[in-house]
């Protein structure tokens, strides 16, 4: 199943995700831009239509609560960016996070330890 969210539906999946859920005030509250009220309901339903958030009936009000998990949604755009941007080649996406400058030595360890772990090295050499 391919996952796609736009800017504004991102916005809000990051705030049901981080709360776990929310009703449309409690959204809006938690979104850093300042939305109307009827666009984060607009958009909490059609992100409900699409699948990817259910509710339930909350006195006057609805709890929305996400269907899909962040990893799930992470991989299928990670899959999109892979293939439009890099050809489908994750050594070039490898490559453009190894060689971005905002990388520190610390963030490159641990990287590396992610791959050492990926290919079953427990104990690495070290030079």
């Amino acid at each position: 199943m391919s996952i796609s969210f736009t800017d504004r539906e991102l916005d809000v999946m990051a705030v049901l995700w981080k709360h776990g859920s929310g009703t449309v005030a409690e959204v809006r509250d938690a979104l850093t831009d300042e939305f109307a009220r009827t666009t984060v309901l607009t958009v909490l339903r059609t992100l409900e239509e699409k699948g990817y958030v259910t509710h339930v009936a909350e006195g006057k009000a609805h709890r929305y609560t996400p269907a899909v998990e962040p990893d799930a949604a992470g991989r299928s755009a990670m899959r999109r960016i892979l293939d439009a941007m890099f050809g489908g080649s994750p050594e070039r996406l490898l490559a453009q996070l190894v060689n971005d400058r905002r990388v520190d030595r610390k963030k490159l360890e641990q990287l590396r330890e992610v791959l050492d772990a990926k290919l079953g090295n427990r104990e690495r050499e070290r030079p």
